[in-house]
């Protein structure tokens, strides 16, 4: 076995070989994986192989479109056998928000590039003549999916990364891993060590013990899943054509048919931990395990599939599987940078890996080699998770997300598993208000505040709580409204090479002067988007920098790793010391001077400037900016002063008809200012040019990323972000929607939101160029209506901010 190597990976399931492949096709040769037994010998050998288009995530479906693609091609490609059966799908909808969710999934296909048509039961029963419709609304046909032999599919692309000049080694156990003082990864195994720049946890079940190796953690718990393969059935002996894969959220199973037998699989609402009984985890010695099945549990599944397809109920049963599956708190696989650490990658926590495998490889592959993938990876960067996500959460999240398969996540649902993880000092009280509280990144945040006990009826159109929403935005924009947005990522910087450090990391000049408030962008070497910070200087060599929630970890290594020993730089992550209250609206001045001595007028304390004052007898930072578009400020505070700001804030704002506000109505006035959002607008497939914010870029300094985005403004640019409204009816822009110049896509959407100031539907899209102008028309696909939509040249409200400078 050679001792060096550019890549190794460890782990040779489906993750792993399916990132060694695309690795090689990417230029990167030198790639070494290192698998325990052998290939498939965890998860990947008894999996079930299907390969679904359908997925309510824009994203993830461009991952299992490519899968879709790439598979059919690689027995061609590389000599082995991969066992591609091209049977196409169908996914049955039994209530009117499972039909809306088909059409939001719908819109995904003109732009990813699947094909999906939503038809009756009546045509369903065309395509399958062996099912039973009833209580079926309409039902999801997909045409370019099916399901793939997992293991001939893993070795065949094997096989082909082989060819490619990739080394595989089998029978080798990783034992541990620690990285050098150069930086670089050594690689302990059975057979020797190996040293190497870059290192892959890819260890499938085995994942959460490989990354303690490395020094950091993965959110990921091993589930118990059964399938049943029935004896051969008659029909499907005299039938040439194979049936389509079926989903059936009534049944909560997937079947289908498995050469002339077949196959039922079953998600259990009541999901089993594999290997409970010793932690989670299997043995190292563990090869082609599978466990006891328990029939008692699955048979009432079952059974409803025998009334759905009645010809699987005239078989007896072959075999029954039940192995190990991983699932991650959310159901998204954990692609890219590992938290904490330089040069070290996760590819693994794929529930559906088979499905992913080809797609995950491809764009992790992407973003290791080229700096940044052709999608947006937010939804399934590792470090969407923070130390929150410890065992009993995860194992919580991870066990509703297995019982859930088949239950859509509506807009507006709040799974309650493994919450509260982190709250502010005010979740209690504020929960005491009628706070119906979301979750960022483990913190419990307000989204809207039921005063009358309702409780929010989820979907895609609008519903009891859109009135409610509309109160809480009238408040904020005519009196005064009060927001715990303790949330954000918040960083202490400080040092004598602070500003000239913050200079060159963000592609906006920091402000220079205390009291100065900057909104400042981190961007890859290749000019994408990396990042977005609120910057403010408090006193010479001391920054206050405030990102989203979502971005505390992502933002926390990419300030650690641009560190360098010679700087007088010293960095504290301060989001669980530091609580925000944000003051809006335009009585906000008239509440906060009864609170403080400091002056507030305009000429005193003006936009975009912070001072350091005294609220109700506590010293904090008020900042003169907010996310809301309306005169007010964000009080930063100690944590643990944060309820008694609050009282006095409360008290304060009775005689001015103060309101408690959520994050709903944040998106609503935000997107009347047309506030661009991270990780929806502002995401690393795009530049500052195309995302229009080149206003935060400065040219006539060094930053990261410089290089590249003076390329990008003297090349002719292919998309662009236009800001509209839609003539939506009941619902809004969610993002994912086409967008179409008569029946051609020019874009997709990326946000949206009903604006109750204004009356208007707004949204966010990349176009085509031309589109983007003010004035152009076209239309939006909202839930399988094309609605005709209009770009705006100014925010729909105050385009001039006099309301924030008043």
């Amino acid at each position: 076995m050679r001792d060096q190597a550019k890549v190794v990976i460890v782990g040779g399931g489906m993750m792993g070989v399916g990132l060694a492949y695309h690795l090689a096709e990417e230029g990167w040769t030198d790639v070494m994986l290192i698998e325990k037994g052998e290939l498939t010998s965890g998860s990947t050998w008894h999996a079930a192989g299907q390969c679904p288009s359908f997925i309510g995530d824009y994203n993830m479906a461009k991952m299992h479109h490519y899968s879709n693609q790439l598979y059919p091609t690689l027995e061609e490609k590389t000599g082995q056998y991969a066992g591609w059966h091209g049977a196409g799908g169908l996914r049955l909808a039994v209530t009117q928000a499972e039909v809306d969710m088909f059409h939001q999934v719908a819109g995904f296909a003109p732009n990813v590039g699947f094909f999906m048509e939503i038809i009756t039961p009546e045509r369903a029963k065309e395509i399958n003549p062996f099912l039973n419709t009833d209580g079926v609304l309409a039902v999801a046909w997909t045409t370019d999916d099916g399901h793939v032999d997992p293991a001939g599919c893993c070795n065949a692309m094997a096989a082909g990364a082989r060819q490619m000049g990739v080394t595989i080694v089998r029978r080798n156990r990783v034992l541990d891993i620690e990285q050098l003082p150069s930086g670089e990864w050594k690689v302990m195994t059975e057979q020797g060590d190996v040293t190497c720049e870059y290192v892959v946890n890819a260890a499938g079940c085995y994942a959460r013990e490989v990354s303690e190796m490395m020094g950091t953690f993965a959110p990921i718990t091993n589930m118990e899943h059964h399938y049943i393969v029935t004896e051969a059935l008659p029909d499907f002996i005299a039938r040439e054509e194979e049936m389509p894969v079926m989903r059936d959220p009534w049944a909560s199973c997937y079947y289908r048919q498995e050469q002339k037998a077949g196959l039922i699989g079953i998600y259990e609402w009541e999901a089993t931990e594999a290997w409970a009984e010793t932690g989670g985890s299997p043995a190292w010695d563990s090869e082609n395990e599978l466990f006891n099945d328990a029939l008692d549990r699955v048979l009432p599944y079952v059974e409803k599939v025998f009334q759905r397809v009645p010809i699987f109920g005239n078989a007896g049963i072959k075999r029954i599987v039940n192995g190990a599956i991983p699932h991650t708190p959310d159901g998204n696989p954990l692609l890219g940078p590992a938290a904490g650490l330089k040069n070290a990658w996760m590819c693994c926590g794929s529930s559906i890996g088979i499905a992913q495998g080809g797609g995950a490889g491809k764009y992790l592959a992407q973003w290791m080699v080229h700096g940044d993938s052709e999608i947006n990876m937010a939804s399934v960067d590792p470090r969407r998770f923070g130390r929150y996500a410890d065992t009993d959460y995860t194992r919580e999240k991870s066990f509703q997300d297995y019982a859930h398969m088949y239950i859509q996540h509506l807009p507006g649902d709040e799974r309650a598993a493994g919450r509260p993880a982190r709250t502010s000092t005010l979740y209690d009280k504020l929960k005491s208000k009628g706070a119906v509280y979301t979750e960022a990144f483990g913190w419990e945040r307000p989204k809207w505040f039921s005063l009358d006990g309702r409780e929010e009826e989820s979907g895609y159109r609008h519903n009891n709580v859109f009135e409610v929403v509309a109160e809480e935005c009238r408040a904020v924009r005519e009196r005064v409204g009060v927001l715990d947005l303790s949330s954000f990522a918040k960083f202490d910087v400080r040092g004598a090479d602070a500003e000239a450090w913050l200079n060159r990391l963000f592609a906006n000049k920091v402000p220079s002067k205390p009291g100065r408030i900057g909104l400042c962008h981190r961007l890859a070497e290749n000019g994408r988007i990396q990042g977005e910070s609120t910057i403010t200087k408090l006193d010479e060599g001391w920054f206050h920098v405030c990102s989203g929630a979502a971005w505390e970890i992502r933002d926390g290594d990419a300030f650690e790793q641009a560190l360098d020993d010679d700087l007088d730089v010293q960095i504290g992550n301060t989001s669980d010391d530091i609580g925000i209250l944000v003051v809006a609206g335009p009585k906000s001045r008239d509440v906060l001077a009864e609170l403080t001595g400091a002056d507030l007028s305009n000429d005193a304390f003006r936009w975009l400037t912070a001072q350091v004052i005294e609220v109700a007898g506590v010293e904090l930072a008020a900042l003169r900016v907010n996310y809301v578009g309306s005169l007010g400020w964000e009080l930063h505070a100690p944590m643990n002063k944060l309820p008694q700001i609050y009282d006095a804030i409360w008290k304060a704002g009775q005689a001015h008809g103060i309101a408690d506000f959520g994050t709903y109505t944040l998106n609503s006035l935000r997107m009347e200012k047309a506030y661009k959002g991270i990780g929806a607008e502002l995401t690393n497939e795009i530049t500052s040019v195309e995302a229009d914010i080149m206003r935060f870029v400065k040219l006539d300094k060094d930053f990261t990323g410089k290089a590249s985005v003076v390329r990008v403004l003297q090349a002719e640019p292919v998309t662009r972000i236009c800001y509209g409204e839609v003539d939506s009816g009941d619902t809004d822009v969610f993002g994912g929607e086409p967008v179409f110049d008569g029946d051609r896509v020019i874009g997709v959407t990326t946000s949206g939101g009903y604006g109750h100031s204004v009356g208007k539907s707004l949204f966010f899209a990349y176009v085509e160029p031309d589109f983007a102008e003010p004035g152009a028309a076209f239309s939006v696909e909202l839930l399988g209506k094309k609605c005709p939509a209009t770009v705006l040249a100014d925010p729909a409200f105050d385009p001039a901010n006099e309301v924030l400078r008043s």
